[in-house]
């Protein structure tokens, strides 16, 4: 079984529970056309300033949220305590673009916060590296809404990076110190490093903020942006599933992938490119057998609410990970020695020495598990525990041309169960 290569903060929680609640929230939920509406369509400041005057999510409950997620069998949740936009949505004390200067009138992020930790889920903050709104950030050609603009460089004259890099440090100490035990910090994003107006290390001044940040919160699980060559925690590969357990110089790292619903991270009401729950779910799957974890995102709307397309997926989870999340919780890649069978995905728990078999298209009869053969103990279908029966008859065995002893041979009930992803667990021997 691989094993990940040491990291500074404490992943232990983190690569058993698997899955975790991703939300995107912020003014561009009035818009409602992607959290990157400032950017596609060049929205000035003062046209933008309409959203700030206009928020007000008077349904937020987050409560509610947090018992969607921890019922869809989330363990942990990443909240954007500030996008590229710039609006933070707590009562930060170094800026007035924020939650409480909107009609909003409050801290937005506080009772989230609570109200996960009472679901005893791990709280994680997104907090953007980028911000098109501060007076001292650099405008470049790569994003934002001025990146074209033909006064580009004579807007930039009086700004100050440095600057900004001390009140990117001031906000996350803020939040480092604000909220108690905080499990997940998640930069966004360096870019373009190898350009002379790109924005990486030097940009944020990354390493002082990554000597803050393990000075105020040492276990803090902190992901791969922040443009240094170690010290980070967690790969991020975005809105794609790796082929394989990803590595670095040779040796796998601990990852998650996160991903959407749809095409689009903030509320987007006419995106209508979303992914079947049982898509997602075999997304899940796909993870934690290649040895990683699973971010899924969430976008409320502008009066704080999750729309139901993201609770019937939530959903959909809850009523699969009731029955199957053995599978998933402490679970991670196969032994090399065992072969993945066609159509399916295995997950092993080394410490109960359980495999699982997660059948994504449904055989006729008979599965055969190549490396399996004289390992196995006892199988059951995972959502029902009825018995799995080992071997197959005397005349499937001559119709198949015989049997290799390396090989073991499941036969299945003919109607696949009622279930979106059925598992097949075994209990090694």
């Amino acid at each position: 079984m691989l094993k990940t290569v040491p990291t500074p903060g404490d992943t232990k929680w983190f690569v058993h529970d698997r899955f975790g609640l991703f939300i995107h929230w912020g003014l561009y939920a009035l818009p409602a056309r992607h959290e990157w509406v400032r950017h596609n369509e060049k929205i000035t400041h003062e046209e933008y300033e309409k959203y700030f005057r206009h928020f007000d999510p008077d349904l937020y409950d987050p409560k509610l949220w947090a018992a969607a997620a921890s019922g869809a069998g989330m363990k942990y949740f990443v909240v954007t305590t500030k996008h590229h936009e710039g609006f933070c949505l707590w009562d930060t004390k170094l800026t007035d673009y924020k939650a409480p200067n909107t009609p909003a009138g409050r801290d937005l992020l506080r009772p989230m916060v609570e109200a996960f930790r009472e679901r005893n889920m791990k709280v994680g903050f997104y907090h953007s590296l980028i911000d098109w709104h501060h007076p001292q950030y650099v405008i470049d050609k790569y994003n934002g809404p001025y990146r074209e603009h033909p006064d580009r460089e004579k807007m930039n004259v009086g700004r100050d990076q440095g600057k900004y890099a001390e009140y990117l440090r001031g906000q996350v100490r803020e939040l480092l110190t604000g909220f108690g035990k905080v499990d997940v910090l998640w930069f966004d994003f360096s870019f373009a490093t190898d350009k002379p107006d790109g924005k990486g290390r030097a940009a944020w001044q990354s390493e002082k903020l990554y000597q803050m940040v393990r000075e105020l919160q040492p276990h803090v699980v902190l992901d791969d942006r922040l443009d240094l060559p170690e010290g980070w925690d967690v790969k991020t590969p975005e809105q794609y599933q790796p082929r394989q357990w990803p590595r670095v110089n040779g040796q796998p790292v601990v990852w998650e992938a996160c991903q959407t619903f749809s095409g689009s991270w903030g509320y987007h009401r006419d995106e209508m490119t979303w992914r079947s729950a049982e898509e997602l779910i075999r997304t899940l799957i796909d993870c934690v057998s290649k040895g990683g974890n699973l971010l899924l995102n969430v976008g409320p709307t502008g009066r704080g609410e999750f729309d139901e397309r993201a609770l019937s997926r939530l959903s959909a989870f809850g009523e699969w990970m009731k029955r199957h999340s053995r599978s998933i919780y402490g679970c991670t890649q196969a032994p090399e020695e065992f072969q993945t069978p066609r159509d399916c995905r295995l997950t092993y728990n080394p410490d109960t020495k359980r495999m699982y078999v997660h059948v994504m298209a449904w055989p006729y009869q008979h599965l055969h598990l190549d490396g399996f053969g004289g390992k196995v103990e006892y199988a059951q279908l995972l959502n029902d525990a009825s018995e799995v029966k080992m071997g197959m008859s005397e005349w499937h065995t001559n119709q198949a041309g015989g049997a290799s002893e390396k090989t073991l041979s499941l036969t299945l009930p003919v109607r696949k169960p009622d279930v979106a992803v059925p598992v097949i667990e075994l209990f090694m021997k």
